[in-house]
């Protein structure tokens, strides 16, 4: 007898607006063919919340999926972090780019994707009682390099496929289908489904605009370099050494 693989087409995507997830949503809805998708956002106290959640609701509507907002304002109460706290923010210059580990920590909000899962597995959960439908949940993770967060890696990712066993259905799937690809790549593959990077949003402070010398704007400015891709956004700022795909 051959073993019939399951197919799922139910899909919960966390979604923050900007360039990582908003391809990864569209990844999943046009080259893995998911029909039922929910875009799940998180209000956590982020200064760019409101251009985060704006970008976030253009994906959910492009790629024909619910969106949903959960808010988690105690995260705030908790994160040391500048993306919630008011801080001297440091102008990063390309040459520091190499080597991003230190000033990310400045950025870290502890454990915010575990977090941010729990709640994207309690969701699949309570949707699998109620109409025995299973969701896949997607993440937005890249190939983070040196600089990356502890909360993106793929033994994160593996520990928290493990606590999916401890469930009422069991097994649910946990995907980061775009993990080995680096920023520039995703630039390129977005492209090619049709993104328009100009509704996606990157910046850690911005409340309008991408501020454009924060770690996120310096990082988006040169992955859009590297994919040899004209880079729409529209910064406050740009730093002396910007370089701009021709």
């Amino acid at each position: 007898m051959k073993n019939k693989r399951k197919f799922f087409r139910n899909a919960i995507i966390l979604c923050s607006g900007g360039v990582d997830s908003v391809t990864t949503a569209y990844y999943v809805k046009k080259r893995l063919n998911y029909k039922d998708l929910i875009v799940l956002f998180f209000d956590y106290g982020q200064k760019s919340i409101k251009e985060e959640k704006k970008c976030s609701k253009v994906c959910s509507r492009k790629i024909s999926a619910k969106f949903v907002e959960m808010k988690l304002p105690e995260l705030k109460d908790i994160s040391n972090s500048l993306i919630n706290k008011q801080g001297n923010i440091k102008k990063v210059k390309r040459k520091e780019l190499k080597d991003t580990k230190k000033e990310s920590l400045k950025w870290y909000v502890p454990y915010r994707n575990a977090i941010f899962l729990v709640y994207a597995l309690a969701m699949a959960e309570a949707l699998y009682m109620k109409k025995k439908n299973k969701y896949d949940i997607f993440v937005g993770f890249k190939s983070e390099g040196r600089g990356g967060y502890p909360d993106t890696s793929q033994g994160f990712l593996n520990s928290i496929k493990n606590l999916t066993k401890y469930s009422e259905a069991g097994n649910y799937n946990v995907k980061a289908p775009l993990m080995n690809k680096d920023k520039s790549d995703l630039i390129v593959l977005g492209k090619k489904l049709g993104i328009n990077f100009g509704d996606t949003f990157s910046c850690y402070i911005g409340k309008n605009k991408h501020c454009g010398y924060c770690l996120a704007c310096r990082l988006r400015q040169e992955s859009f370099y590297w994919a040899n891709i004209r880079d729409p956004t529209k910064y406050g700022r740009k730093m002396k050494d910007f370089r701009l795909a021709k």
